[in-house]
């Protein structure tokens, strides 16, 4: 016994240090392979969402290949035609930016004139009245200037402006476009392979599944097979209720704008639904669409102060009442662990992180659920 206690305490330390240099690498591939892993997490969400239209056209027995071309097909067209309404509103809105534009110039001005006041009012009470008037004396007149102090007095001229202004500024300019080129082209090819992943994610599922599963031992088949069909309903709970919440978010929030007499209401409205969305930040975010969309219209400060309310209200209707119905059933996840995850994933994987972190977290739930031994992690991780 003394023995074996001995041999666990000298492994301990071992177990300890290859488990912490086990997560350095996870991390440091999770944070250096961002793009890669966003891509393929992404392709995998939107494949199981779309498996129950693939599966509902093989019962009408079409090939599963023609049922996955066909709903990959269809998903595209219909993401082309909403961001066809959204590019189409968005290029009215860029019209309009000169009218925003000078609103926000004007509030600027507004807010700094009052803010002087309020530095002037409180100079006057702080500071004695003689001393205000000792600043008031006129200084003495400058000394009679001799003719080599005129010479020495004369200012040499600079270069002139507008080539120091380009000398300094092109190779700064050149650099950030060179950067922000870079970062949209990578955007846009990881994107382009997310429509061919999700086709063959769908066209070979059945294949893809039975040789996964070949990987395991007899015992272990039906585990991972448990928790893959935990991941794939969790998956389609989670994103399904939140795209219904937010179609409903929108709705409400698109016919507040309406009644408001807001431009673009359609537009603003579906950018504040979806942001509201977004735990913990959503609130205020969900309310600058509101602002912004009101500022060519009213100058007073109450129209502000109803839109604002009215979109705090529609954010704690949806994720206090229906979110807890809708999604919470599937997640099962507490606020601490939420909080966690969205600061980690955020953190790894910037916005995208932030977007994908409750079901990334939900998903390791779910496997933790379905396999005996790490069922008490699960636990940890539930509500």
């Amino acid at each position: 016994m003394a023995v074996l206690v001995q041999s666990l305490r000298r492994r301990r330390p071992r177990d300890v240090a290859g488990v912490v240099i086990s997560l350095g690498v996870v991390v440091a591939l999770l944070y250096f392979g961002r793009a890669f892993f966003i891509t393929l997490i992404s392709a995998v969400i939107v494949a199981f969402l779309l498996e129950p239209f693939v599966v509902l056209l093989g019962r009408l027995r079409i090939p599963r290949a023609t049922a996955s071309f066909l709903v990959c097909a269809l998903a595209l067209l219909v993401v082309y035609l909403v961001g066809l309404g959204l590019y189409t509103q968005l290029a009215d809105l860029v019209d309009d930016l000169p009218k925003y534009q000078q609103r926000v110039n004007d509030l600027v001005d507004r807010v700094l004139a009052r803010i002087e006041s309020v530095e002037q009012s409180i100079y006057q009470l702080v500071v004695p009245k003689r001393f205000r008037e000792q600043e008031k004396v006129e200084p003495a007149p400058p000394p009679p200037r001799t003719r080599r102090s005129r010479v020495a007095a004369q200012p040499v001229l600079p270069p002139p402006v507008q080539e120091v202004r380009i000398r300094q500024e092109r190779q700064p300019l050149l650099s950030y476009l060179a950067a922000h080129v870079g970062s949209v082209y990578e955007v846009a090819l990881m994107a382009s392979f997310v429509p061919f992943l999700v086709y063959f994610m769908l066209s070979w599922q059945e294949q893809l599944r039975r040789r996964f599963l070949e990987l395991f031992d007899e015992p272990a088949r039906v585990v991972v097979a448990r928790s893959l069909a935990g991941v794939a309903r969790m998956v389609r709970a989670f994103m399904l209720g939140n795209f219904l919440l937010g179609l409903l978010l929108t709705a409400a929030t698109a016919l507040l704008f309406r009644a408001f007499w807001l431009p673009y209401p359609l537009l603003m409205g579906s950018i504040s639904g979806f942001l509201s969305l977004i735990p913990y930040i959503g609130l205020p975010l969900a309310i600058l669409p509101a602002i912004v969309s009101a500022l060519p219209v009213y100058n007073a400060m109450t129209p502000y102060l109803l839109l604002a309310g009215a979109v705090a209200l529609f954010h704690l209707i949806a994720l206090n009442l229906l979110y807890p119905k809708i999604v919470g059933p599937r997640v099962h996840l507490n606020p601490l662990v939420v909080t966690v995850a969205l600061m980690a994933w955020s953190a790894l994987w910037g916005a995208m992180g932030l977007i994908l972190a409750i079901p990334l977290t939900a998903a390791i739930k779910a496997v933790c659920d379905n396999v005996p031994r790490l069922e008490p992690y699960g636990r940890l991780l539930g509500d």
